[in-house]
């Protein structure tokens, strides 16, 4: 499921600016009703949350028969609580402010969204994954968690720094696909070149290579791949190369948003293959043909075990 957050958000901002009483830009909001009923839609729904909030406030600090002037000072008292209620929208829909302005995208297991950046850049975040951009630092993000795939404008003044735990990751090229796993980091080129850790290691990892490094090391290991590999997750796939049973479970369970689980005694068994999400989320059963492996209802998940 892709995001349609920008709107989102865009309606979070217009319902918290026309909630002011010296909101007078009428012109430029009717405009942006009028570009995309979804627009609308999207205003409505933040809109009523914010009433529901002003109403819920107003009905505490005011007395129920009391609409005089000495009122009307009591009533701002719930600008921000309303505020607050588009903020919780906002943060529902993946997107809060942190600490210094820096923005923290995040998606849910089975999720997807596209982060379109000012320079005409963007960033595919796959399932399960978080990444903070820092708005006063367009150059440069921190994937926290997950993988994501950048599609860089290229800058050789000001080159694009991508920030992956103690691991520093910077484009000089255009498109690559970086994961952040549990125990191992991996750096995938489909055009350009980025470098990897240019103080450090000081990699050049090109079209068709794959860099894997496990977190933690300073030991880093380089593997052919096709170039239609890299983002592969885009379009549904995703490819394991001798990849736990731990891994195949928890990496699944990611793009699905289904609970596989790897049992116990097969967890550090290794598996190859490549596989379609769609038809494992229909039938979570037939990965075990596709893998070699078994696979079985257990609780509320799947219980996959080398055969």
């Amino acid at each position: 499921m892709q995001h349609d957050d920008p709107i989102r958000e865009q309606a979070a901002q217009w319902a918290v600016r026309t909630g002011d009483p010296g909101f007078a830009d009428w012109d430029a909001f009717t405009d942006w009703l009028e570009q995309d009923p979804a627009h609308a839609e999207a205003y409505d729904r933040v809109a009523a949350a914010v009433a529901d909030a002003a109403d819920a406030e107003r009905d505490v600090v005011l007395p129920a028969n009391d609409a005089g002037p000495a009122a009307r000072p009591l009533v701002r008292r719930w600008i921000p609580t309303a505020v607050a209620a588009v903020l919780l929208i906002v943060v529902t829909f993946g997107l809060w402010w942190g600490q210094g302005g820096v923005q923290t995208y995040e998606t849910a297991p089975g999720e997807t969204r596209l982060i379109a950046l000012e320079d005409g850049s963007t960033i595919d975040l796959a399932a399960d994954s978080r990444i903070a951009l820092d708005p006063d630092k367009p150059r440069l993000a921190k994937l926290e968690h997950g993988r994501a795939l950048f599609t860089i404008v290229h800058d050789e003044g000001d080159p694009f720094v991508l920030d992956v735990g103690a691991d520093r990751v910077v484009d000089a090229g255009t498109v690559f696909e970086v994961r952040l796993g549990a125990e191992e980091l991996a750096v995938g080129v489909s055009e350009g070149l980025v470098i990897f850790n240019p103080a450090g290691q000081n990699v050049r990892v090109q079209p068709g290579q794959l860099l894997e490094s496990p977190l933690g090391s300073k030991n880093v290991t380089m593997h052919d791949i096709p170039l239609e590999q890299v983002g592969e997750w885009r379009e549904g796939r995703i490819t394991f190369e001798r990849a736990s049973i731990a891994e195949l479970a928890a990496e699944l369970t990611s793009m699905s948003g289904v609970t596989f689980r790897a049992a116990p005694a097969s967890g550090r068994n290794e598996v190859s293959g490549s596989v379609l999400i769609d038809p494992i989320r229909a039938d979570p059963a037939s990965l075990g043909p596709l893998l070699g492996v078994s696979v079985r209802k257990a609780g509320d998940g799947w219980l996959i075990e080398a055969r």
